[in-house]
């Protein structure tokens, strides 16, 4: 079903923002380290027409039912369920941070797997936000439009994640990784032209659900919070990688102890992979793919069997690295290959899935692909 056909209106315009999967750097964003995505192919698109009432619309192709109706002057958290609480969310942030909107008729459609670890969430949040900021002349910044994003996630939907995501979808570039430092957002754009040095990166999506607003993920954050207070710090990213074991050793909690090593030493791996792509050595961060996975599985316990699996069946079948991504508690994982093995590597982990009688993953390329943008009038 069209925008017209839904609304009776023609949409004024069309915006698309991209889902992610991220190379390396996972959990340091909320400890004001470093992180580097890229954007997939896959995208929410959104068309809008503005409305005078302050009545917002919102329909989603991908789920069954009548437009959901958001009444702005009396939005708060709660107030909105299902898959409607992330526009609404940032309907209300964007309200929380003084900025005037008026009613929308918004028609969504996306094809960014939802629960998969790939920022399906934040998609929808990047791609809301940047249409009302154009319609709206708001004049926001990728930044800006970020921090909406991160407000209506944490704030009204109720995940306490980081800004990672919702950074990626708005400001990742075609061909590159983004390498991107939490704390003052300051943004390089890496290239990351794998098909030309005849390599591939697969994202195999488990189909394993996640969710961010549950509590595991935020008592691992607290967990981190914890470990930056007793060792004084402002954030973990202030804890140096070479006073690492010190740190350590002035921790009495077992289970912060790891979840401090995990952050700084995927602080440092975000570096070193930096580090070999800038000297083109990019079969060289495999190794440390291997080693992030670990670190996830070990120290900050937020893998499954599933993902372990795929690390495991993509590194027998020959895989140069591989590593879940995303939050974790299920979701996707990447597995770096050279290009004429990728076959053999998707086939093996495939083979192993059904071997332990798990749902068959999907697997796909991912291609390093534009943030979000206001699509040109057809």
């Amino acid at each position: 079903m069209t925008h017209e056909q839904l609304y009776g209106v023609a949409p004024e315009g069309t915006w698309t923002a991209p889902g992610r999967v991220n190379l390396i750097g996972e959990h340091t964003d909320y400890n004001d380290g470093f992180v580097m995505p890229l954007a997939l192919p896959h995208s929410t698109t959104a068309t809008v027409s503005r409305r005078a009432d302050g009545l917002v619309r919102v329909h989603s192709r991908e789920t069954a039912g009548p437009p959901v109706v958001i009444d702005t002057a009396t939005l708060a958290p709660g107030s909105v369920g299902g898959w409607a609480v992330y526009p609404a969310g940032v309907l209300w942030a964007l309200r929380e941070a003084g900025h005037e909107v008026g009613g929308a008729d918004i028609h969504y459609t996306s094809d960014v797997p939802v629960g998969a670890g790939l920022s399906s969430s934040a998609a929808l949040e990047v791609v809301t936000a940047l249409a009302l900021s154009d319609l709206y002349d708001l004049g926001l910044s990728r930044e800006e439009i970020s921090r909406i994003g991160q407000r209506a996630e944490n704030g009204y939907v109720g995940a306490p994640t980081g800004i990672l995501d919702q950074m990626a979808s708005a400001c990742c570039t075609e061909g590159h990784a983004l390498h991107l430092d939490t704390r003052d957002m300051a943004q390089r754009q890496i290239p990351f032209d794998l098909a030309a040095e005849g390599l591939r990166l697969l994202v195999v999506d488990t189909r394993v659900k996640h969710a961010h607003a549950d509590g595991a993920y935020g008592k691992r954050r607290a967990s981190c919070e914890a470990g930056a207070a007793a060792l004084g710090v402002p954030a973990l990213r202030d804890v140096p990688f070479g006073e690492l074991e010190a740190a350590l050793a002035r921790l009495s909690d077992e289970e912060i102890r790891r979840r401090v090593k995990h952050v700084v030493t995927e602080n440092h791996r975000v570096e070193r992979v930096t580090a070999l792509l800038d000297a083109g050595r990019v079969r060289e961060i495999g190794p440390l793919l291997f080693e992030g996975h670990a670190s996830l599985r070990d120290d900050f316990e937020v893998s499954c069997p599933e993902l372990d699996l795929v690390v495991e069946a993509s590194a027998a079948a020959g895989a140069l690295g591989a590593r879940m991504t995303g939050g974790g508690f299920g979701g996707s994982a990447v597995v770096l290959v050279e290009e004429d093995a990728a076959e053999v590597a998707g086939k093996a982990v495939s083979d192993a899935f059904a071997a332990a009688g798990h749902t068959a993953p999907r697997i796909f390329t991912a291609i390093p692909s534009p943030g979000a943008r206001r699509l040109p009038v057809r």
